[in-house]
């Protein structure tokens, strides 16, 4: 009922949907902690396919295994493919509306400013973590993005080898202590 809910009312795209996740799996029903929320999120976007829908599947997962992934996948898919089945009905009348065309204007903004609290959000929660190979790759990947142009992908898969490899030595540093 959660993603159902969350997947029905939220438009924009999985970075919308995130902080709502949050506040509902970890403040308001405590399924999950933050960090846990965080680690998910990062599987989620680098994972084919739309962010809101795996996040949806690994939370389920994480709460009910096979079944609740499947449950969880049909909840933030379903909302929709069934706004949009009534939309392509009546696209033609829609099509040309200024208001209509107005009201998604507005919208935009609005998405613009949920997208931008995640990124916040997100960072800080880095951040927070005072680890100084993480802020590192933190600025890394936003400046290779943002002034070198560099493909998400790469940044992607450069980060998920840089994390692993930091996994990897902590565990072989913490066995040798």
């Amino acid at each position: 009922m959660s993603t159902f809910q969350l997947s029905a009312f939220t438009f924009g795209g999985g970075y919308v949907i995130v902080p709502l996740m949050k506040e509902r799996f970890v403040r308001r029903l405590g399924w999950i902690d933050e960090e846990e929320m965080l680690d998910l999120v990062s599987i989620a976007q680098s994972s084919p396919g739309a962010m809101a829908v795996n996040t949806s599947i690994l939370v389920g997962y994480r709460m009910a295994g096979v079944p609740g992934a499947l449950v969880s996948v049909c909840g933030t898919a379903l909302p929709p493919l069934i706004i949009l089945s009534v939309i392509s009905l009546f696209y033609v009348a829609f099509r040309d509306n200024r208001v209509v065309s107005l009201v998604l204007r507005g919208m935009n903004a609005g998405v613009a400013a949920v997208i931008c609290d995640v990124v916040l959000t997100m960072g800080r929660g880095v951040l927070r973590q005072k680890r100084a190979i993480y802020t590192a790759v933190l600025a890394a990947a936003f400046c290779a993005a943002w002034f070198a142009e560099v493909s998400v992908v790469l940044i992607i898969l450069c980060c998920g080898l840089i994390g692993a490899a930091d996994t990897l030595w902590s565990r072989r540093k913490g066995a040798v202590s």
